[in-house]
Parts: C-alpha cells; sequence; structure tokens
C-alpha cells in the first residue's frame, strides 16, 4: 500500500516548497492529499459556504500547481494548524505529513515552523520538511540518502526510498545528501515523533529535505506488482 502523504498547504511560498517535496516523495510512491487547516467556522450559512468555497479554491491552486487536478483534497477546521493536521494524519492513518519551512527562513535551509514542531513532540505520523526556496528546483532528485544513528526504522526507511529511487544509503552527515532522514527519540512512544537535541541541531542544519520517522515504526515505500505476474 502506498503511503498516504498530507501536504500542509496554505498557498504561501514555503508550502510550494512543501508541494515540490511531496511531488519528490509521490515519485517514491507516496499517495498525495492537499490540507488546509480553516481556523474559525462561521454562524452565517452564506459566509461560512463562502469562506469553505475560498478554502477549497486555495487547494485546486495547489492542486494545479502540482499539475494534478485529480489529487486529494481535504479542508479541516480547528483552532491550531498543527492540532488540525495531527487529528487528520491520526484519522486517516497518514504515513507522512510534509511541510515547508518556517517563512523566515534563508534559501537553501530547514527550519520547522510552529505547525511542524507540534507534530515533532508527539505527532502520529513522520514529519517531512522541506528547505525554503526548495520550489526553485522544478525536478528535484533524490540520488543519495543520509541517516542519522538511532533508531532502525529511520533505515528501514531510507532504505525503501533508495530502492524505489535508485539512490545510494549513507550515514550522517554528509557532504553532499538530497534526503535527510532522522530518527525518533528512544523516549518516544511507539509510533510517535519525538526529537532529540542532536537530532534538532542536525534538523537546523541541513540544506537537504528532512523526513523524520516515528519510533519503531519504517514508512513503508513498497515495490508496485508487476503487472502478470503470477501469486
Amino acid at each position: 500500500m502506498s503511503p498516504k502523504t498530507i501536504v500542509s498547504y496554505d498557498d504561501t511560498l514555503n508550502d510550494h516548497d512543501a508541494l515540490a517535496l511531496g511531488r519528490v516523495l509521490a515519485t517514491a510512491g507516496a499517495e498525495l492529499e492537499l490540507a488546509y487547516v480553516r481556523h474559525t467556522t462561521q454562524s452565517n450559512r452564506s459566509r461560512e459556504e463562502l469562506d469553505q468555497s475560498q478554502a477549497e479554491a486555495l487547494l485546486e491552486r495547489g492542486a494545479r500547481w502540482l499539475d494534478d487536478l485529480d489529487v486529494s483534497r481535504k479542508v479541516v477546521v480547528s483552532a491550531s494548524t498543527g492540532e488540525g493536521l495531527a487529528w487528520l494524519a491520526a484519522d486517516e492513518n497518514a504515513a507522512i505529513v510534509v511541510f515547508g519551512s518556517d517563512y523566515r527562513t534563508a534559501a537553501g535551509h530547514v527550519d520547522p515552523g510552529t505547525s511542524a514542531r507540534r507534530l515533532l513532540e508527539g505527532g502520529p505520523s513522520a514529519v517531512a520538511i522541506a528547505p525554503a526556496n526548495y520550489r526553485s528546483d522544478r525536478n528535484p532528485t533524490i540520488r543519495t540518502i543520509g541517516v542519522l544513528d538511532g533508531d532502525s526504522a529511520a533505515r528501514e526507511t531510507a532504505n525503501e526510498i533508495a530502492e524505489r529511487l535508485g539512490a545510494a544509503v549513507v550515514s550522517a552527515p554528509a557532504a553532499k545528501i538530497d534526503l535527510l532522514v532522522v530518527p525518533s527519540r528512544p523516549e518516544a512512544q511507539e509510533g510517535r515523533v519525538m526529537i532529540s537535541s542532536s537530532a534538532a541541531n542536525a534538523i537546523e542544519n541541513s540544506i537537504a529535505p528532512v523526513l523524520v520517522v516515528p519510533r519503531g515504526v519504517p514508512v513503508r515505500f513498497p515495490v508496485p506488482a508487476v503487472a502478470g505476474t503470477a501469486h
């Protein structure tokens, strides 16, 4: 089964970076869904319908950026973007939630924003974060994957992505990588994301996209069955 991958999208430039990273993960077999979190509902029916329509139009612009008008889209209502995405990820058993970096991040660097940090502190799914301005490369590729030492789920995840993309897996830090896979700390609850201070430092020093894996639960990127293969 393809790993369900939710891309946090609100039509800002840093969320275009998230779209770009989501598209790369899709080449490895991820099933994308764009999600936008509304923070309030309107008591007036016509105003509520207008707000919902605007949210759906925003997600359609994201789908057009991806050149995929068939991509799944979901509008969630929550006072907190991070809480809303955590709820959606748990409800849909999503494997990954993808974010852009904080809007103040220098181009080419990674810095989780407030919503991403919420999911890095006990979230139910892997968290992927794109470097600022990742969108500028319309055809980014993953040829080398770096893995931080720690929980084996991170290396298993890296190996599966590498198999799908024909990439190499190396121990991080490495001179040049196209994706950094980070394990959760040993104290994390199984199936939850929680990073150590050294992992947080590695993320903020990264110039490659980052994928943080829940403790003990690798993200599976199964190789598609070949048509006509006997079972």
